[in-house]
């Protein structure tokens, strides 16, 4: 048996089965975690009406890479429902509540979260309780046993939970992060069934063309002698570029320093990171507005000092003499709608985490030697706080 092109002996003997297992799962998982919301989506549907009708603004929170996916959702929500959307990080929420809830607000939070059980995640849910004049939970969460999916609050409150095999055991959230973005993507467009299930089917395929026929490009770009890494994407790839970058990071125990931007932002002053150990990955847009650009960017690369390597991930064929390498992953004729990219885009990055991390001689499942970092945050102290 192998997984990823590599035999299951060789992932048990470096710690990286899990890994490798729930990377390669990600088609069979979004298919299983769209069902079991379709199954339900008559009650959410009804929730998220109720909170429609009375909210004045969305929080997409999360902590760590749960926190990256409010990042590509927040324009899907705000086109949604023309309701103010903001993606914020449960550690921001924590340290800063009155920044983002007052009594005079009805905010609709949305809490994403593998485990449940980050402190950060369970206070933000209290202290949007405390700091609004009321406030509608959603809470997505991989685990029924975590303490978030119990969470009590006297507050209009919905709880999902995504089928067992999304509950990732490796460190580094591969598969629950994808397919809690897929559970965002849906409800965002909850009420566009045929939409959604055309959707789902383009990018389980597309997904599915990345692992079936790009492993060996992926694993030859993590051969290449890099030590920083940029990872690009604007609008929901913005979040893409955001998880990308961490997990790469992650997987390499910080080897590998990593950053991300969005395209624009990037000339302004980040781009003074790029050297000849620089690898820049560019997650292009769909989009003839947004490509215009990148396609400046990615022109513009060429003055200044040369990056080492300058892979592009988008879902049609890019024709540049600027990338080195790239991946083009939509088999299909239809195009991919440009809110469910990021669900394509990320998998080519997390491979390419996975990769490096076998060729630094790491262990993927559990790649931090020093522990500096754990599959559930500890030692995180919640301070009472007055409006």
């Amino acid at each position: 048996m192998t997984l990823l092109q590599l035999p299951q002996t060789f992932l048990l003997e470096k710690e990286a089965m899990h890994t490798a297992s729930e990377i390669a799962n990600q088609p069979v998982l979004w298919k299983q975690t769209a069902e079991k919301l379709f199954l339900v989506s008559a009650a959410l549907e009804d929730f998220l009406q109720k909170a429609y009708g009375e909210i004045n603004n969305i929080v997409l929170t999360g902590a760590g890479t749960s926190a990256f996916i409010g990042l590509s959702l927040q324009g899907s929500f705000f086109t949604a429902t023309g309701k103010l959307t903001r993606a914020v990080a449960t550690t921001d929420i924590v340290s800063h509540p009155s920044h983002y809830f007052s009594e005079h607000d009805i905010p609709l939070m949305i809490s994403f979260a593998r485990s449940g059980n980050s402190p950060e995640s369970i206070a933000a849910v209290g202290l949007a309780d405390q700091f609004s004049k009321k406030c509608y939970h959603l809470i997505v969460t991989c685990s029924e046993e975590g303490a978030l999916a119990k969470v009590r609050s006297n507050n209009p409150t919905r709880v999902f939970v995504l089928p067992e095999t999304a509950n990732d055991k490796s460190l580094a959230m591969t598969g629950s992060y994808s397919s809690m973005l897929l559970t965002g993507l849906l409800l965002a467009h909850l009420p566009q069934k045929d939409f959604c299930r055309k959707q789902l089917r383009l990018v389980c395929a597309s997904a599915g063309k990345i692992l079936n026929e790009e492993i060996e490009k992926i694993q030859q770009l993590a051969e290449t002698n890099f030590e920083r890494a940029v990872f690009l994407g604007s609008g929901p790839l913005s979040g893409t570029a955001t998880e990308a970058a961490l997990k790469l990071q992650e997987l390499t125990d910080g080897r590998i320093i990593c950053k991300s931007d969005s395209f624009l932002g990037f000339r302004h002053g980040p781009k003074a990171v790029i050297d000849g150990t620089t690898l820049v990955v560019y997650f292009f847009n769909s989009n003839p507005y947004v490509r215009k650009y990148e396609n400046d960017l990615l022109h513009a690369m060429k003055n200044g000092q040369s990056a080492r390597y300058q892979f592009g991930i988008s879902e049609r064929e890019t024709k540049s003499k600027q990338l080195d390498a790239q991946v083009f992953y939509n088999p299909d004729t239809d195009d991919i709608a440009e809110d469910f990219l990021p669900l394509c885009s990320i998998v080519p990055a997390q491979l390419l985490a996975f990769f490096k991390s076998l060729q630094l001689g790491l262990m993927p499942d559990a790649p931090s030697a020093s522990g500096s970092i754990s599959r559930v945050v500890e030692g995180v102290n919640i301070y009472p706080v007055t409006n």
